[in-house]
């Protein structure tokens, strides 16, 4: 069977389109899951830490925290995993720190993004750039 020139360029831009769709899906999943966490509310730069490394060996086993004085939950994500919720951790009144420490599967190269629902009602995002070498995922 011979593919004519147009074909085989149908055929090239067909495959471009397919590995951009999912990228895109789960940038809007992500923006869903925030704004349904915010309720569409603003978030401000200060008052949660992240910490995660720069780089990671295995995208099995990548350690981060979180530190959110004064919050009464906080939400993590990670963008490119195909499910982007890691987990979301509650504190009630007695939590001696709201803080929170896991290990956590990366897929690939992406950010890790944590926002924390602070006491008065107001939202503080933080997020950091985890390249991993191996993919966790199936990668």
């Amino acid at each position: 069977m011979e593919f004519s020139r147009r074909e085989t360029l149908g055929l090239a831009l067909g495959a471009a389109v397919m590995t951009v769709l999912p990228l895109r899906a789960s940038a809007s999943i992500v923006e869903d899951r925030i704004a349904e966490f915010t309720g569409g509310a603003d978030m401000a730069d200060t008052g949660i830490e992240l910490t995660a490394p720069e780089i990671a060996e295995n995208g099995n086993t990548v350690p981060i925290s979180v530190d959110a004085p004064g919050a009464t939950a906080i939400m993590v994500l990670a963008t490119g995993n195909p499910t982007p919720g890691v987990a979301t951790f509650n504190f009630g009144p007695l939590a001696g720190s709201q803080s929170a420490s896991t290990r956590i599967r990366l897929a690939g190269t992406q950010d890790v993004v944590a926002i924390a629902k602070l006491a008065d009602g107001s939202f503080a995002k933080a997020s950091a750039a985890v390249k991993v070498t191996i993919g966790g995922c199936g990668g």
